[in-house]
This record gives C-alpha cells, structure tokens and sequence, in this order.
C-alpha cells in the first residue's frame, strides 16, 4: 500500500518537529488544477469529523499531494491526532485574532511528504466571543487562507460540534461542504439545520461554496439501521454522497491515542483502506475533466444494498 522513505526534517512553525519515515503511495493521486478547500462540519457530534478529516488529508497526503489541516475545533483533536503540538503554542486563534500572521502557525506533520497543519489551541474556546465585536467577523478566516492557498492543492478545516462564529469562518472560507454522517439513528436528525446554515452562507458570504462530499461513517454492514441510513441518504444525495462507507473499526478509534492517523498506525486495516478509497474518490472528483478516468484496483469494503446479503 505504502513505502516508507526518510526525509529532511521541514521547515514549519515548529523546527523540533521532523519528519521521519515519510510514506508515499506507489501510484500518486490526481492533483487538482486549482487549491480545492473543504470545510469537514455537522453540528452533531460524534460522527467521526475529525477522525475524517485527518485521515483523508493524510491519504491525500500520501498520494504526493500538498495538503493542509487546520483545526478550527477548540477540543483539538485534529492536531492530537497529527501529532502537532497545540496546547500553548500560536494556532489558528491568534491568525483570527489578527496577532499572528498564517505563515508563522504552520507546522509539519511527522511521517508524511507534505501534509501540514495549523493547530487549535487552548484560546480558541474564548474566539465565539471575541469575534463578535470585530469588523468582518465571518470573513477572518477566509482573508487570512488568500496568501497560503496557492501553496497547497488540499486545504481541509475541521469545525467544532456546533454552527457557531468559528462554523460559519470555514463555511465562508471554503469552496466545498464535506459532511460525514453517522449510520445510526440521529444521523439524520440535524442535518436540515446544518443545509439551512450552508444555504444562508452560500446566499449571502460565499456564492462559490457547495455541498460536493457526503462520508458515511461508523458504518456496520450487520445492522438494518446502519443499512437503512445508508440507503437514505443514497436516495437524497445520490451525486453528493461518496458510496464508499468508513466501517465501524477499533484501530481508526485506536490511533489518536497514538498521535497517529490510522493511516500509518494500521495501514491495512479495513478503516484505513476504506478512507483510502474516500481520498481517492475526492481526488478523482476534482481532477482536470479531459484527464482519463482512475480504475481504482483497491478492494471495495462490502455492505448491504436493499435486498441484499453482504
């Protein structure tokens, strides 16, 4: 799936953070012809956000292209899990704030070729409140991305669990709506709230933002409800939705702990496969239109259509 290659440590807004050991996939993925930047949200949480967020960006990442994360999340579980340090360090917050130019917060991430990230910090809790006075409050986010964005082909933003300040920063800041949701009961529930927001940014803060990725997460092919969601959502958002399901797996809950994606804490676990084929799937997505089409020899993760046994 991957080979592993040493590198020279990168420059980032931390130096003692080297990269070693960079994976790379033997066939790369498509590059965009321009930066494509996607805010990962759903005010419900607990639908794995975060946990997509990371993993896509690191598979990208893997498939030679230049991606970034910024965690928008004040928890900071996308920086946890990159490995970055974030707790009281400068992070997105004080970019926000107009204390830190972006240049200076970007940090390297460990162990891939160019996937970067700029992390959360403890100060992000109190940006609800602090924006709120300010001129162009929703607009901080997207002015700061204009002098990094040529650098990089992939820029996912990681929202808190809630359609806040900081939500609606990304929404205006990015061109497309990624949405994982969960196959469980209250996966539906919400999401209307979640399309009204997006319709109202799109109307009135960023006319070029549309809901082009829908992830279904913490699948399990052995449940009706699981399958009855999936279907759903399938008869909604047949063109949104990327039919590729994240299954329920111990090792994608595993590697945070670790300060690992699942991409390079169990590279051929179902998990990782599976948000493989996603990342795959996006890149596919956004390629140039007159470029022949991937046939990807990946495995499919099975899962039960209506009427059917998986």
């Amino acid at each position: 799936m991957a080979d592993s290659r040493e590198t020279n440590p990168g420059k980032s807004g931390n130096s003692d953070n080297k990269v070693v050991g960079v994976r790379r996939l033997k066939e790369a993925m498509a590059k965009p012809p321009s930066t494509r930047i996607f805010t990962v949200a759903n005010q419900k949480g607990g639908v794995g956000k975060t946990t997509t967020t990371v993993n896509i960006a690191a598979a990208l990442s893997m498939g030679g292209l230049r991606v970034l994360v910024i965690d928008l999340d004040p928890q900071g579980n996308a920086s946890t899990a990159l490995g970055v340090p974030h707790r009281d360090i400068a992070g997105i917050y004080d970019v926000l704030m107009g204390d830190s130019p972006i240049t200076s917060v970007i940090q390297k991430v460990s162990g891939f070729p160019s996937l970067d990230c700029i992390p959360s910090n403890s100060s992000l809790a109190n940006a609800e409140v602090n924006l709120v006075s300010m001129v162009a409050r929703e607009l901080r986010l997207k002015e700061a991305l204009v002098e990094i964005s040529p650098n990089y082909d992939y820029i996912f933003i990681d929202c808190p669990p809630s359609l806040g300040l900081l939500t609606i920063n990304a929404l205006a800041a990015a061109r497309e709506l990624l949405i994982p949701i969960q196959t469980e009961y209250y996966a539906l529930e919400g999401l209307s709230q979640l399309l009204e927001t997006y319709g109202i940014v799109k109307k009135r803060l960023n006319a070029d933002l549309d809901l082009s990725t829908i992830v279904l997460t913490m699948f399990d092919g052995r449940t009706r409800l699981s399958n009855d969601v999936a279907a759903n959502v399938r008869a909604h958002f047949p063109k949104e939705l990327i039919d590729i399901p994240i299954p329920r797996a111990v090792r994608v809950s595993e590697a945070p702990s670790y300060n690992q994606t699942v991409m390079t804490y169990d590279p051929l676990s179902p998990g990782a496969i599976a948000y493989m084929q996603v990342a795959r799937e996006i890149a596919e997505r956004g390629k140039p239109k007159d470029e022949i089409k991937f046939d990807s020899n990946v495995v499919n993760i099975n899962y039960k259509r209506d009427g059917e046994i998986a």
